[in-house]
């Protein structure tokens, strides 16, 4: 009997291990879950100063302010976000997405931006607009390239409508962004529309003149451009995250939205912008450049509705970082608007000579004080 029993018991223990044996042969036989093997990575003691720098520096702005830090090339990601996912209005910095629209669009054979075109006064929309003083009575024939450039280094607001215009309007770079998966990014509807509802207003083809804009705002009533003005702080209808703009910027460098002709064009033309150079541009080190767009909102009873600056910054030895600060509500001077994102980018730089310390020694970055901004007129750049 005792015989059997133990026969049993070996049975059931063979059956087990050759049951085992088999579930660990179907295991090896199936593709590795990709979170079978996946370790927590380590936050480096670089990464948490940045961190902490970033926290500091958005809790003691006295605003509302937006900031996120992401490491392009390595596999860091985000490394840092204060209100990140949180809407802030976009005002010029949208021109980025209208511009990746339009090369998306070149790159499919559908646009071609040698494509000549004639702007007449007709096309005129507001604040902003450079390009207006070249306009005569036969209006001014350039190519879409041309408009595009202006659009980005100068925050012309009539060549960016004109180039949206032939890229298919508000709904295709709402199109395109959803295509890409670029989440926390809204589009407007179009610059005029855009700040006329600001105002609490409806748009009219007579603001376009001269300072027709300006002059109908001022007959409005205080409270019906107070309840438009903060509805639109509130939730922006052109809003955009921190997060998801550092995540666009690191998806262009890195080739993934455009082709390599149309992403080395866009980056050689974020790197020609003209516009604030004492923001995120203002606290480069030497051997340090940047790539960037500007933007920047209304101004009512004293505060201002969006005062951004997102771009790619690159280190003296190729490395590439994502940078947004975005400025939703604040009433301060320019120059601590501007001290802000100076710091930021500061905040990067000390972090990329922290983690290539070992390799190439420490070096001290020069402080330069903030001389000014190129922007004008509480609107818009």
């Amino acid at each position: 009997m005792r015989g059997r029993f133990v026969g049993l018991r070996l049975g059931f223990i063979g059956a087990a291990a050759l049951a085992l044996a088999g579930g660990i042969a179907a295991q090896a036989s199936q593709p590795p879950s990709r979170y079978s093997y996946e370790r927590p990575r380590t936050e480096s003691a670089a990464e948490r100063a940045l961190q902490a720098r970033v926290r500091e520096l958005g809790r003691g702005f006295p605003g509302e302010v937006g900031i996120a830090v992401r490491d392009i090339d390595g596999d860091a990601g985000l490394m840092a976000s204060w209100n990140g996912n949180r809407f802030f209005p976009q005002q010029s910095v949208s021109k980025f997405w209208v511009a990746i629209t339009a090369l998306q669009r070149v790159d499919a054979g559908a646009l071609d931006l040698d494509r000549r075109v004639t702007i007449t006064r007709a096309d005129l929309t507001l604040f902003n607009q450079p390009i207006a003083a070249q306009i005569g009575p036969n209006g001014y024939t350039t190519t879409l390239g041309s408009l595009m450039y202006r659009a980005i280094t100068q925050s012309d607001n009539t060549c960016n409508d004109i180039v949206l215009r032939h890229a298919g309007g508000p709904g295709a770079v709402r199109a395109m962004l959803a295509r890409n998966r670029l989440e926390g990014i809204r589009f407007g509807p179009g610059e005029r529309l855009l700040q006329a509802g600001i105002a609490g207003m409806q748009w009219n083809n007579a603001f376009s003149v001269g300072r027709g804009f300006e002059a109908a705002r001022r007959q409005i009533p205080a409270s019906r451009r107070r309840d438009a003005f903060e509805r639109y702080i509130d939730d922006p209808v052109d809003g955009a995250t921190p997060d998801g703009i550092t995540n666009g910027l690191a998806r262009l460098q890195r080739g993934e939205l455009l082709s390599r002709a149309s992403t080395s064009r866009l980056l050689s033309i974020m790197a020609q912008v003209r516009t604030g150079p004492q923001r995120l541009r203002g606290g480069l080190a030497p051997g340090w450049s940047i790539g960037h767009k500007t933007g920047s909102g209304q101004v009512f009873n004293g505060v201002q509705a969006g005062y951004n600056d997102i771009g790619i910054l690159t280190s003296p030895d190729g490395r590439h970082y994502a940078v947004a600060v975005m400025i939703g509500r604040t009433s301060v001077p320019n120059l601590t608007r501007m001290q802000l994102m100076q710091n930021v980018t500061r905040a990067v730089i000390a972090y990329d000579e922290a983690r290539g310390e070992d390799e190439r020694g420490p070096r001290r970055i020069p402080y330069a004080e903030p001389r000014g901004d190129s922007e004008v007129g509480g609107k818009t750049y």
